[in-house]
């Protein structure tokens, strides 16, 4: 009998008949509050209307019309919605499938505008699983580990993560760029660094917003130094962070945008973004693909960005995020297993700590298979395995949120052995 690869590791048991909005129906006649979304894919909650009638009505007109070779309308209205949100000067646009392989035709584009070898990463960063990508990823060995060699020319510095250092935001930030500085005195000098490559917010690296100041940083040195500042949105962006753009909480704007996930509310579709000019460096040829910009893909990328705008979901992310961190740290006051809280709009991260300040992995692991079984979705990550991090639907409502945090906190009594304050114990 034919079965999935035993290396597939499942978060949770469930087997999905139906999903709507923030629920997923199981097989198993239950309904769960999903906080997961597909890893942050799942932008405008399961099944829109709107993007469901969006791609049912494309696939009764072409299901796949390769963009090279012909062009499709729905391709053509997605570029336009995007170029109403994309930041300042980025008019260019190259479609593809996945963040990879979007990061990949990121870091190819830089190299080619810059003549230069080499790509600046920060430790934590996820930039996803293929060889280059992975050869890019710091956010755990399970990503890079036994497929070696990686890709050359890839050079780590650090990602001011405060709570790990023990130093408050301004030291961290301060001693992250002064490491970046010796890296481009010993490693990668300046006229050989193509890139700097940056999430917003470290995504399985731990759910860490990446202070604005940070950002900032990078964008003078790059500035200083002719070097491409590549963000990468592929979660962080399309209001995940409650902005549309994670970036967006600094003024740093990047040369280079890579962005997927949530931008077609599920359909497979990931693009880049610079300006002409930096798209023009690039050379004949270098950009291409056989599934890049599905027709139905792009048909639900559109409806997905006039949803987002008509129901006012970048603000809702913003809103409810804050309802869902207050929370968050009321629970952080009452179990001291609980060391970090932190995140931006619907991107939240829980750290899970031991008494010595070292990472308490088997908690969180424990606590994440509790919530489901209390009937609410969670996924972990960080390199430890330590933070569990929440991801609802930019769709979710108050009550929603509320209900989330009640069935969290049974979780974590379960795991614990305490009892929930809403008992009145």
């Amino acid at each position: 009998m034919t079965s999935l690869s035993p290396l597939l590791k499942q978060a949770t048991p469930l087997v999905v008949d139906h999903a709507l909005g923030s629920w997923i129906h199981a097989t198993d006649g239950k309904a769960y509050l999903d906080f997961t979304t597909g890893i942050g894919v799942t932008s405008t909650g399961h099944c829109h209307p709107r993007v469901v009638e969006a791609a049912r009505e494309q696939v009764g007109k072409i299901i796949h019309a390769q963009y090279t070779t012909v062009m499709h309308q729905p391709l053509l209205a997605l570029t336009e919605k995007l170029g109403e949100v994309l930041p300042p000067g980025l008019d260019s646009v190259f479609y593809a499938n996945s963040g990879s392989e979007a990061v990949e035709a990121a870091i190819r584009l830089a190299r080619m505008a810059t003549g230069r070898p080499n790509i600046v990463v920060f430790q934590g960063g996820f930039h996803g699983r293929t060889v280059a990508a992975a050869s890019l990823t710091t956010a755990g060995t399970r990503f890079s580990a036994g497929f070696a060699p990686l890709m050359a020319g890839v050079h780590m510095s650090a990602f001011p993560y405060a709570y790990r250092y023990g130093w408050d935001e301004t030291s961290t930030v301060a001693f992250a760029l002064k490491e970046l500085d010796y890296l481009l005195q010993t490693r990668s000098a300046p006229n050989d660094t193509a890139a700097f490559l940056i999430e917003p917010a470290l995504g399985d690296g731990g759910y860490l917003p990446t202070p604005p100041a940070f950002l900032e940083g990078l964008r003078e040195r790059a500035d200083r130094y002719g070097i491409q500042l590549i963000f990468d949105e592929v979660q962080a962006g399309v209001g995940r962070m409650g902005k549309f753009w994670g970036h967006q909480y600094s003024t740093a704007t990047p040369d280079i945008i890579v962005t997927a996930k949530g931008i077609a509310s599920g359909f497979p579709i990931s693009a880049i973004a610079a300006s002409t000019a930096t798209m023009a460096k690039g050379w004949p040829g270098s950009q291409g693909g056989t599934y890049g910009g599905n027709a139905v893909s792009a048909a639900a990328g559109v409806a997905t960005l006039d949803v987002v705008r008509d129901e006012g979901l970048v603000e809702n992310s913003r809103i409810r995020g804050e309802q869902l961190q207050a929370g968050l740290k009321d629970l952080q006051a009452r179990f001291p297993v609980i060391g970090d809280v932190r995140g931006r709009g619907l991107m939240q991260g829980i750290e899970f700590t031991a008494g010595d300040g070292t990472p308490d992995s088997e908690t969180a692991a424990a606590v994440q298979q509790a919530t489901t079984s209390h009937g609410l979705l969670t996924l972990t990550c960080g390199p430890s395995g330590n933070v569990i991090r929440l991801i609802p639907a930019l769709v979710v409502a108050e009550e929603e949120i509320s209900a989330g945090l009640e069935r969290f906190e049974a979780a974590l009594c379960t795991v614990l052995g305490a009892v929930p304050a809403t008992t009145g114990s």
